[in-house]
């Protein structure tokens, strides 16, 4: 097969491009690495971290939830930092089982039940009684979520309304989210109904759908895990997408923020992007981040 459509898989570039302000030394953790995981093969990456661009030291470890986490030392008035990578990741959409139960607590593995549990932003026992009222008659577990996917996205419009510090049902009650905020939502309702759940941070181009004008960034939705797997759920699109690259997955934002500073650091530039290649396509030799959208 010459090319990609002829296959199961396709190829995405993805990558970041980030520069700040720093009046001072100060220790980051960025959130940034794909990995290879079930149905996602790491073809090609380049990092920039390089000391000109403000970058003391650099190194990475693996985090409490498998996670690739950079530590980085910003030792520059400016910092920049950055990866370009080659993705290979399934051609068709995300997968729908509806017909899939639900999982008893009692007979669920243990290293899943602490996504049972309220967490920083997913303040689930706060919606504990809606979430019962408005889902808990729905049958099988897939469906409950994806009655939860299908009610936020109805009902909560897409628009900058939160914070930093915005929870879940802080969100809900708003009627306004952002990708975070979807994800949040679903989790806590999830959590809400006794199905784990856990916040997901990745990429997510406008591959096989109408592109938009607006300026790509980095995305979130959520997996719950129904008859033994991790099952992807989008409240914010609401239906299946091709094209996913996974970054990391945690309790909440908290444990995934794309990038966390121990000290003043104040984001001045940013540029993300996430579209499909041929398979053939090559990174640069040299930094050399994509055309920023027009």
């Amino acid at each position: 097969m010459s090319s990609d459509e002829c296959s199961d898989v396709i190829h995405v570039r993805v990558g970041f491009h980030l520069t700040f302000d720093l009046p001072f030394t100060t220790p980051m953790l960025f959130v940034v690495e794909p990995q290879n995981r079930p149905g996602q093969q790491i073809v090609q990456t380049r990092e920039y971290l390089d000391p000109s661009a403000g970058v003391g030291r650099w190194s990475r470890y693996t985090d409490v939830f498998g996670n690739s986490i950079w530590r980085v030392l910003g030792v520059g008035h400016t910092l920049q930092v950055g990866q370009d990578v080659i993705v290979q990741v399934p051609a068709h959409s995300d997968p729908q089982h509806p017909d899939l139960p639900k999982t008893p607590v009692e007979d669920l593995p243990d290293e899943v039940l602490q996504f049972l549990l309220p967490s920083r932003y997913v303040d689930s026992d706060l919606i504990s009684n809606e979430a019962w009222e408005r889902f808990g008659h729905i049958q099988g577990g897939w469906a409950q979520v994806q009655a939860i996917s299908h009610h936020l996205y109805s009902t909560c419009s897409y628009g900058a309304a939160s914070t930093s510090s915005t929870t879940a049902q802080q969100a809900y009650q708003s009627g306004r989210a952002v990708c975070r905020d979807f994800a949040h939502m679903g989790v806590a309702f999830c959590r809400a109904l006794n199905i784990p759940a856990r916040y997901v941070c990745g990429y997510l181009g406008d591959i096989g759908v109408p592109s938009t004008d607006t300026p790509m960034d980095f995305h979130a939705w959520f997996e719950a895990w129904i008859d033994g797997a991790w099952r992807t759920f989008d409240a914010r699109h609401n239906k299946p997408r091709t094209g996913r690259v996974l970054i990391a997955t945690g309790r909440d934002a908290a444990d995934v923020a794309f990038t966390t500073s121990f000290g003043a650091a104040r984001l001045t530039r940013m540029q993300v992007w996430a579209d499909q290649v041929d398979p053939g396509f090559t990174l640069p030799d040299t930094w050399a981040p994509p055309q920023p959208r027009a």
